[in-house]
């Protein structure tokens, strides 16, 4: 089995991202809001000039995981006003690469790169039901510090926003 490369993404990356992204939110959300609200959400989430550009913007940190020269994951984190700090926006690893410390692996390299930034703190919000973002967040000690009721794609749902300390 050959090891993960975890590396800075590029703007060549951004269809493989958006790739991996299908095909996790396919996978955490189909159940909670319906294969079409995931494909629209993709669709506007993941468009490929928004993630060729977030990947050159500077106050972005946005990194991939590759295994055998395709991608298997991927993260984002960028400074977010509307939070007044920074926010890990998005962290996805392919469905048939779970449980197999890509997440984890995605995550310490956030976290190294923010701490050099001098970020001494983050957040991230989740959806209450995604037993698996819960669950990974909890264990790598995020704090819950809110949950709110929310309407997404015409579906009531709770959200769970969590910080960490660096």
């Amino acid at each position: 089995m050959s090891p993960v490369q975890i590396r800075s993404a590029t703007p060549a990356d951004a269809p493989a991202i958006e790739w991996t992204a299908r095909r996790s939110w396919h996978a955490t959300y189909d159940a909670l809001l319906g294969e079409r609200a995931v494909n629209e959400v993709v669709d506007a989430w993941y468009d490929l000039s928004d993630l060729r550009s977030a990947t050159k913007r500077d106050e972005h940190v946005f990194i991939v995981a590759s295994k055998e020269d395709s991608t298997v994951g991927f993260a984002h984190a960028a400074f977010d006003a509307a939070h007044n700090g920074w926010v890990l926006f998005r962290i996805y690893v392919a469905p048939d690469h779970w449980d197999n410390g890509i997440g984890t692996a995605l995550l310490g390299r956030i976290e190294t790169e923010l701490k050099d930034r001098g970020v001494s703190t983050y957040e991230l919000v989740v959806f209450a039901e995604n037993d698996v973002g819960v669950n990974f967040y909890e264990s790598h000690d995020f704090d819950r510090f809110e949950t709110v009721e929310t309407k997404f794609e015409g579906v009531e749902t709770a959200e769970h926003k969590y910080r960490k300390q660096l």
